[in-house]
C-alpha cells in the first residue's frame, strides 16, 4: 500500500520493485505483476502502476513486450543511464511538445499584457475629469 508521506505514489511503487529486482525477488526475464494485481497490492489506480513502470522503463530496468507483460531485463544487457546518454526519441519528442507548450505560454503572456494596457488604458482616460 503507498503511504502517505508526500512522496508521490508512483515513485513509492517504483522505490519498491526496484528493490524488488535490485534484491532478486524478481529476476531477469521474469514479468512483473499485471497492472491489476499492482493495482491491488498498492491500492492506487492504473495511472499511478503504469507512471511507476514508466520510471523503471526510463531507468533501464524493465523492457515492455505489447501484448505480453513487462519484463525485468537482463542488466547486463541494459543500457547504463546517464545524463550524458544520447537523447531517446520519446525525450526527443517530450522536449519538442515542452518547447511547443513554452512558446505558446509566452504567446499567452504577450497576449494577456496587450489586453490589460489596452483595458487599463480605457480606464485611466475615462477617469480624467472633463473626458
Amino acid at each position: 500500500m503507498v503511504k502517505r508521506t508526500g512522496r508521490p505514489g508512483y515513485l513509492q511503487i517504483a522505490d519498491d520493485l526496484r528493490q524488488q529486482i535490485s534484491d532478486g525477488r524478481l529476476s531477469p526475464g521474469q514479468s512483473l505483476p499485471s497492472t491489476a494485481r499492482l493495482r491491488e497490492q498498492y491500492d492506487v489506480s492504473a495511472g499511478v502502476v503504469k507512471a511507476a513502470i514508466s520510471v523503471l522503463r526510463t531507468e533501464g530496468l524493465v523492457i515492455g513486450q505489447q501484448g505480453k507483460g513487462v519484463f525485468v531485463r537482463d542488466q547486463i544487457d541494459a543500457k547504463p543511464t546517464s545524463v550524458a546518454a544520447a537523447p531517446t526519441a520519446e525525450a526527443e519528442v517530450t522536449t519538442k511538445q515542452l518547447t511547443e507548450v513554452l512558446a505558446a505560454v509566452r504567446d499567452l503572456g504577450e497576449r494577456v499584457a496587450r489586453i490589460e494596457r489596452a483595458v487599463f488604458s480605457e480606464r485611466s482616460q475615462a477617469d480624467r475629469p472633463g473626458k
